[in-house]
C-alpha cells in the first residue's frame, strides 16, 4: 500500500478521521469497568443516551456498523427459514462478508431501484414472499438504509413502508449508518425517523469522527437478546468505556457542525456541474457521486493530479468517483479538487 502521509484531504471516506483533543481527553480521563457485565459507566450512559435520542426503549454499544447490522438481523431472525428484502446497494448485503449468510442463515432478495436513488414501498410489496410455498423463505424484515450513496430515503416513504410492514407483519431494520446526516439535512429530530422502525444502526465513526463504534437501538427485549448474539460474535468488550467517552464527545461537538460538510459537498457538485460534469445520484448530505463516465472525467488523470495537491479520491466503480466531506475537509479541499480537474481536463 502507498504512504498516505503527505495526504492532507482524504475523500475516501467519512471514516478517516483522527480523533479530535476533546474526544483524546474524553478517553483518557473516562470512569470505566467491564461492560460484559453491565458495568462500565461511560457505556452505560452512551447507551442510555442514544435510546433517547432514538426513542428506544435500550441500546447496544457495538464495535462496528457491521457487527451491528449482523446483531440486528440475527436479533429479528431467531428460525430459518427465512429471507430479507433490501436494496441492491445495502451494506449488509454488499459490504458485510456474507455476514447474512454466516450469522443468520437468510437470503436477500434484493431491488434496484426505479428512481435510481431509494426503494419504494411499492416496490417492496411487489418483492414480499408470502408463507405457503415450500420452495421460497418467506420475508421475515424489510431492511432500509438512509442515507444511501450520500441521498436521503424521504420520510413519507419510510411511512410508506412502515405501513406496509405492520400490515404484513414483518419487521423493519433501519441502516443508519448515517442518519445523522439526515437529521441534519432536514432539520428533523431523530425520533422522526426511527419511530418508523424496529430497530436501528448509527455508526459513531462515519459522520460524526468518533474512533470505533456503533450503536444499536430497539426495544428492550430486542437488546437484551442481542447482547447474547453481539458476545456469540466476539463484540464482548471489556473496558471499552475509553471508546464510548469519544463517542459522546463525537455526538456533542462534531454533530453540530454536520452542516457544513453537507454545504462543502454541495459547492463540489456545484462546481463540477458548472464544468459540464454531473452526479449519478443527488447530493442531499455529505457524499458526491461524480458520474465520471458520462462526464468523460478521466478517473486516472484526476486522481493522479489530486495525489499532487495532497488529496486522495476513490473511484467506487469504474464510471464512478466517490468524494466524501467530513469535518476535517475544509472548503479549500474544494477548491483544489476543481483545480486538479482543470489542469487534467482543460480545453485545447
Amino acid at each position: 500500500m502507498s504512504s498516505t502521509s503527505d495526504i492532507k484531504y482524504d475523500f475516501m471516506s467519512d471514516t478517516l478521521t483522527k480523533p479530535t483533543p476533546e474526544m483524546l481527553q474524553a478517553m483518557i480521563a473516562a470512569n470505566v469497568g467491564d461492560d460484559v457485565y453491565g458495568e462500565d459507566p461511560t457505556v452505560v450512559d452512551l447507551e442510555n443516551y442514544v435510546a433517547e435520542l432514538t426513542g428506544k426503549e435500550a441500546a447496544m454499544f457495538c464495535v462496528s456498523s457491521t457487527m451491528s447490522n449482523q446483531v440486528a438481523v440475527r436479533s429479528h431472525l431467531p428460525q430459518p427459514p427465512h429471507s430479507i428484502i433490501c436494496d441492491d446497494r445495502a451494506h449488509i448485503h454488499r459490504y458485510e462478508a456474507g455476514g447474512l449468510a454466516i450469522f443468520s442463515q437468510t437470503t436477500t432478495y434484493t431491488i434496484t431501484p426505479k428512481n435510481g436513488v431509494y426503494i419504494t414501498a411499492e416496490e417492496i410489496r411487489n418483492k414480499l414472499v408470502p408463507h405457503g410455498d415450500v420452495h421460497f423463505c418467506p420475508t421475515k424484515l424489510i431492511e432500509i438504509e438512509n442515507t444511501l450513496g450520500g441521498s436521503i430515503m424521504p420520510l413519507d416513504e419510510v411511512t410508506k413502508i412502515r405501513q406496509l410492514a405492520n400490515e404484513k407483519g414483518i419487521k423493519v431494520h433501519l441502516d443508519g449508518a448515517r442518519l445523522w446526516n439526515v437529521c441534519v439535512a432536514t432539520n428533523t429530530d431523530m425520533k422522526v425517523w426511527t419511530s418508523q422502525v424496529d430497530s436501528v444502526n448509527l455508526c459513531l465513526s462515519k459522520g460524526i469522527g468518533a474512533p470505533i463504534g456503533a450503536i444499536l437501538a430497539g426495544s428492550k427485549e430486542y437488546i437484551e437478546r442481542a447482547r447474547y448474539y453481539r458476545k456469540l460474535m466476539g463484540g464482548g468488550w471489556r473496558q471499552a468505556g475509553v471508546l464510548a467517552a469519544a463517542a459522546r464527545v463525537a455526538i456533542d461537538t462534531v454533530w453540530p457542525k454536520m452542516a457544513l460538510d453537507h454545504a462543502n459537498a454541495a459547492a463540489l457538485a456545484k462546481g463540477f456541474a458548472s464544468r459540464g460534469v454531473n452526479t449519478v445520484i443527488p447530493v442531499d448530505t455529505n457524499m458526491v457521486m461524480l458520474d465520471a463516465k458520462s462526464g468523460g472525467v478521466d478517473v486516472s488523470k484526476l486522481s493522479d493530479e489530486c495525489r499532487k495537491f495532497g488529496i486522495r479520491v476513490r473511484s467506487s466503480s469504474p464510471d464512478v468517483i466517490r468524494f466524501v466531506f467530513h469535518h476535517q475537509i475544509d472548503a479549500d479541499a474544494v477548491d483544489l479538487v476543481l483545480q486538479a480537474y482543470d489542469n487534467t481536463h482543460s480545453k485545447h
